[in-house]
């Protein structure tokens, strides 16, 4: 099988989907704007990677908007891969860039995954803006979403159907496990892994913990944020606001590998976005897989992914002083923090187990290709009969 992925070569999503494919015998070709580090795809001879180079602040426009005109310009470049790799499937990883382009390719079968903003924010900026993704959608033979809220947000789009397809995690490298931690034994630590971008909340969280700090300053409380982005700068002016910079570490970018060393060091993890954009809440299962009791907000996906009360606590968006509750809950109930991480830890078992999400992925490939070949037949079967 031969798959051509338009994607951000960069991305951790295209880079986990590719290998794990190239794993299985899938032939990969990656068509990417931005640039990316090679070695995050070194000693996989079946992942050919072709990228323009951009980067990032370069394709991407005011407010976060991808620069079509950049898009448009790569469309002859593609072409001319598709001309000369002959892929089996075109896979398209956001329904309002890469989909773009796949739909002005022109190839099928065309398969788009839609992720988060370019579903619930993107079609609402303009009538154009809108049309945009109904034509992409149309020109697709099949619709894939993470999360069961983001497909129900597009099926506003489109008349087809959408299957969902999780992102889950590898239940090998996500665990409970001892590691060597930056914290005190005794200490508790609050935090959360994502990138430092207002849509996550991550000043909410800030407020939340000095809350629960101010109110119990003689426990050896600490909050740990992991990620990078562009509220980096203002997020520490907000901890040094509120006097609590001794009790922070901003551990910044970490690589992949180190993800689950990081959950381990966390007592409890936090994903209290505000936006809707947070379609399905990779990093709130690999905290649950790694048995941590987890608080989410009332947004997006993330009520998908966790059970309230059952394998963790949902809490209204925006909302420091519930928040800094529920951390308190967490804190004085040990018990429930063992018993809702195990529980998280069983549902990844059950819904996100990425062995399993795999081979969804790799089983709608088939289906396609092999429903590609039977229109294929029925054409020729009757242009013979034309004759």
């Amino acid at each position: 099988m031969k798959l051509l992925l338009l994607a951000s070569p960069s991305s951790i999503h295209t880079i986990k989907w590719a290998k794990s494919l190239a794993k299985k015998d899938v032939d990969i070709f990656i068509f990417g704007l931005s640039d990316y580090d090679k070695s995050d795809y070194e000693n996989f001879e079946n992942i050919k990677v072709y990228s323009l180079g951009y980067k990032r602040n370069i394709i991407m426009g005011k407010e976060g908007n991808v620069t079509k005109l950049r898009y448009l310009k790569a469309l002859p470049a593609i072409k001319k891969i598709i001309k000369s790799y002959k892929p089996d499937i075109v896979h398209a990883h956001y329904a309002s860039s890469y989909g773009l382009l796949g739909a002005l390719s022109g190839f099928h079968p065309l398969i788009i995954s839609v992720w988060g903003s370019d579903i619930f924010n993107f079609p609402r900026k303009s009538f154009l803006h809108k049309r945009l993704i109904k034509f992409n959608l149309k020109k697709a033979d099949k619709i894939l979403s993470t999360s069961n809220i983001m497909a129900k947000e597009t099926q506003r789009y489109t008349n087809k159907e959408i299957q969902v397809t999780p992102f889950g995690v590898d239940l090998n490298i996500f665990k409970p496990m001892k590691v060597e931690s930056i914290f005190g034994e005794k200490d508790i630590v609050v935090g959360t892994i994502k990138a430092l971008e207002k849509k996550y909340g991550i000043d909410y969280l800030i407020r939340a913990f000095q809350i629960v700090s101010s109110r119990h300053p003689r426990l050896p409380l600490r909050l740990l944020i992991v990620g990078n982005g562009s509220q980096e700068e203002d997020l520490k002016k907000l901890v040094s606001k509120l006097d609590i910079k001794n009790k922070v570490i901003f551990a910044g970018r970490i690589k992949h590998t180190e993800v689950p060393k990081y959950h381990n060091m966390l007592s409890i993890f936090l994903a209290i976005s505000i936006s809707n954009c947070e379609s399905f809440g990779v990093a709130v299962i690999e905290a649950s897989a790694c048995e941590k009791a987890v608080v989410v907000s009332n947004v997006g996906g993330l009520p998908e992914v966790v059970e309230d009360l059952e394998t963790g606590l949902v809490v209204p968006p925006k909302n420091p002083e519930k928040t800094a509750e529920m951390i308190e809950k967490l804190i004085f109930d040990q018990n429930l923090r063992k018993t809702l991480g195990k529980a998280g830890r069983q549902r990844v078992k059950k819904f996100y187990d990425w062995q399993e999400n795999l081979q969804q992925m790799i089983k709608i490939y088939t289906e396609t290709i092999s429903e590609r070949n039977k229109n294929n037949n029925n054409i020729s079967f009757l242009v013979g009969i034309s004759r």
